[in-house]
């Protein structure tokens, strides 16, 4: 099962910027997105045709690196193979990984755009390849081979590939508490792994669609209203197991309901 047909998925994920220009171009120079529409103070991108990045643009708005807000949005490849071309297509671009992890159910690349919301580009291993311990999902922070996975690569990069989405959001949070109050109880996600300081949601079986951790946020009541950065993201709904519309987490971010197409 692909994580968009698991009962809840990601769908897009909205961003407030200073420099609206200057991020759209990152976003479709590095990752390979399209722009979809573009005006003064908006812009979507997307693979093909579905949106996955909303830009609002406001100039006044700050950064806030110790409060709740995003850690990174993760951008999910179809392949081992479009990652290894992804890699190399970076690599020519000059923009530099801040990291990259074997997680043992996903080989994930780690890089920031120019107003720092961090970014995952990552692919998955087979599903048959998972394995379980004390009934949760067996991850880890491994070492990866650069060399190794960008001689995967079948072709050169010519952006990103069909079937790419947004496999997973990782925010930060003010206590992992809350979110298992919210993601966990409120929202039905199964809790796959974690720690005092991080919780893993997912649905259908997946690893996690949604990451809290409180490794630079713990004890942030609520993310600022003049915050740049994250300001909404979309739950995609195979079932019907809510009404769509609008939820509000515990730190004052918009989720997003909507029917799957």
């Amino acid at each position: 099962m692909a994580t968009s047909d698991a009962p809840i998925s990601i769908g897009s994920v909205s961003l407030i910027v200073n420099d609206l220009v200057k991020v759209r171009d990152f976003y479709k120079d590095a990752l390979g997105l399209n722009v979809l529409t573009s005006s003064k103070t908006e812009s979507t991108l997307g693979q093909g045709d579905t949106v996955l990045l909303k830009l609002n643009e406001d100039k006044q708005a700050r950064q806030y690196p110790r409060e709740a807000g995003l850690f990174h949005t993760a951008f999910l490849l179809p392949d081992r193979a479009s990652l290894g071309s992804w890699l190399i297509h970076v690599d020519s671009t000059g923009v530099e990984l801040d990291g990259a992890a074997d997680h043992l159910v996903s080989e994930a690349l780690y890089l920031t755009d120019p107003e720092g919301n961090g970014i995952e580009v990552y692919a998955d291993r087979d599903r048959s390849q998972w394995s379980m311990t004390a009934g949760k999902i067996k991850m880890a922070t491994n070492q990866l081979d650069l060399v190794e996975l960008a001689s995967a690569a079948n072709e050169n990069w010519d952006g990103m590939p069909d079937r790419s989405v947004i496999g997973h959001v990782h925010l930060q949070v003010g206590n992992v508490g809350g979110a298992d109050a919210f993601y966990r109880d409120k929202l039905g996600f199964e809790h796959t792994a974690g720690s005092d300081r991080l919780g893993f949601y997912g649905s259908g079986g997946y690893h996690h669609h949604i990451g809290c951790n409180t490794w630079h946020s713990r004890g942030s009541t609520h993310k600022p209203s003049d915050a740049a950065g994250i300001s909404e993201f979309e739950l995609r709904l195979t079932r019907p197991l809510f009404d769509v519309g609008e939820m509000v987490d515990p730190w004052g971010l918009n989720v997003r309901l909507s029917h799957a197409a």
